[in-house]
């Protein structure tokens, strides 16, 4: 299996199975004399693992306990591979029998089948959510490159099962359930998940992500564009089904002179771009939405072949969460950090002293 790594300069490479004896990865191309500690990452895998989000989600406890490997000595980052591993603990594979011969409808059981011949079937193996574990991981080494720069990302739900908010208060997002956006919402979509989860079905919703910070050159204006990059990284997470930038689909409703971000001697007078025009970052906030598919493993019984070809009915054991959000939050904005590192290293306009840690920011004109 090959797409293992993503990046160009600041490289994630990731293992493991979501029934396997533990997840992991290495990290290429982060400068030496970055403050890096188990702690900075223990802190987002915290936000994204089993057991969070309350009524929505899934039975499985893992603690998600990160062992940093190499790469980091008296607290700063070396320059060599960081290497990272977080053990399962609470597998359950006798839950997932029932699917050796059967392909699970909005699941990767078909797709692995016809493209390897063979898969791991206990809890989707690779395809399974659990591997975004080690994207957390990358995310939180990111995350901690860009504050050097005064970049910092956050992310926030902004619609839940169909239900959007009417208003967005970032920073108090993330003391809410579902990380959501305004606390008037939260009752209503707990109300919606009880009676889902009641039903035996699932949700889906829409995730905001928002860099500030970011400065104005960033994003190669051809096949590497910001948004081309982003656009990679949030689809790359398995419950994503779209992603949107600034004004995204709403920009084709809207007339050139609503849309187009006017100037004057203090910048940029509105953001509908999300932060990059022609592929390059402009110093605005970087702002990009995904859409969650609901979680295809549901209690109701459903219609499906076996492997041979055979018709049948199943209905799906284990341990789920009702909807993806808000597990998946902090893992698209690990996305958005690996490719916002990533590119300012490409920029080559940063000089990160391998001596004192201290970074020397050097103007772009250099």
């Amino acid at each position: 299996m090959s797409g293992n790594t993503f990046g160009t300069l600041f490289r994630l490479s990731t293992f493991g199975e979501s029934h396997g004896a533990a997840l992991g990865g290495t990290i290429e191309g982060c400068p030496s004399g970055i403050v890096l500690t188990e702690a900075d990452i223990q802190r987002e895998l915290d936000l994204r693992k089993p057991g969070q989000g309350g009524i929505a989600a899934t039975a499985r406890k893992e603690e998600d306990a990160v062992r940093i490997l190499s790469g980091v000595f008296e607290g700063k980052t070396t320059g060599t591979p960081i290497g990272f591993i977080v053990e399962n603990t609470d597998q359950r594979s006798r839950d997932y029998g029932d699917i050796i011969e059967k392909w699970r409808p909005g699941h990767a059981d078909f797709g692995f089948d016809q493209k390897y011949g063979f898969r791991d079937y206990r809890g989707g193996g690779r395809s399974s959510g659990r591997e975004t574990v080690s994207r957390v991981a990358g995310g939180a080494v990111a995350m901690q490159l860009l504050a050097t720069q005064g970049i910092s990302v956050n992310a926030y739900t902004v619609e839940l099962g169909g239900i959007p908010v009417t208003s967005i208060d970032a920073a108090g997002a993330q003391k809410r359930p579902y990380f959501a956006a305004e606390d008037a919402v939260v009752d209503t979509w707990n109300e919606r998940v009880k009676a889902v989860k009641k039903d035996g079905d699932t949700l889906g919703g829409v995730v905001q992500i928002e860099a500030v910070g970011v400065p104005a050159g960033l994003g190669e204006p051809v096949f590497d564009k910001l948004d081309a990059m982003l656009a990679h990284a949030l689809m790359s997470v398995g419950s994503v089904k779209g992603v949107e930038i600034g004004q995204g689909f709403e920009a084709a409703r809207m007339l050139g002179s609503e849309n187009n971000d006017g100037m004057d001697v203090n910048g940029f007078t509105s953001n509908n771009c999300g932060g990059i025009l022609g592929g390059i970052s402009n110093g605005m906030p970087v702002i990009a939405r995904a859409a969650i598919k609901p979680i295809p493993s549901i209690a109701k019984e459903q219609h499906t072949i076996t492997r041979s070809g055979e018709p049948c009915t199943m209905q799906i054991k284990g341990r789920h969460d009702i909807c993806a959000i808000p597990r998946v939050v902090p893992v698209l904005k690990s996305m958005v950090a690996l490719v916002l590192a990533d590119l300012l290293l490409q920029q080559g306009k940063q000089f990160f002293s391998p001596i004192s840690g201290v970074v020397e920011p050097r103007g772009f004109d250099e």
